[in-house]
């Protein structure tokens, strides 16, 4: 059993955490297997399309980003560093519209994190530096592509920033605010 399946406040997005074999030599553990995400997730015919890999220094704020018209499920995790990673349900049908699950992913608990469709998602680099990786369940469409405000009030996202600004792309930094943001049905 590569995952035991952990629930969060919202209840769709879901910590996988891996069983790792480790010795003087190492660790080892599978990282991703279709059919063992299936069962632990209970998500059926899912298909990752596409991995992206991104380092960034301390204090980078990326996010909240998501695509309006080809939504995408993010498989992530964290291969060096610590990031806190953020989840925004933006399905407005959903009782947990609007609500947000943070937590604390890094290279030593190898824990990943499954957002499905329909959230926007983002991160702050709590170490020095940070690679992260996360599969996807579309391809990047840069026309659909939206960005919510990391400090938008109505979130109220607790980011552990500890009185620093964090950096951000132009992008994220002209995010839209939650109430004027397109969401989905």
């Amino acid at each position: 059993m590569p995952y035991t399946a952990i629930s969060t406040d919202i209840p769709d997005v879901l910590i996988l955490q891996p069983q790792v074999f480790g010795d003087a030599r190492g660790f080892f553990f599978e990282s991703f297997n279709q059919r063992e995400f299936e069962r632990a997730t209970g998500v059926q015919g899912m298909q990752f399309v596409q991995d992206n890999h991104s380092q960034s220094a301390r204090g980078v704020l990326r996010g909240l980003h998501y695509q309006i018209q080809h939504p995408q499920g993010k498989l992530v995790r964290v291969v060096r560093g610590e990031v806190f990673d953020v989840a925004v349900d933006l399905r407005r049908s959903s009782p947990t519209f609007g609500r947000w699950v943070g937590l604390t992913l890094s290279a030593d608990d190898k824990r990943q994190l499954w957002i499905p469709p329909g959230f926007a998602h983002g991160f702050l680099v709590l170490s020095e530096s940070a690679e992260f990786l996360y599969k996807t369940t579309d391809y990047w469409y840069p026309e659909h592509e939206r960005s919510l405000r990391w400090d938008d009030p109505t979130l109220a996202i607790d980011w552990p920033l500890g009185g620093q600004m964090p950096m951000l792309a132009a992008k994220d930094a002209k995010g839209a605010s939650f109430n004027e943001a397109e969401v989905f049905a």
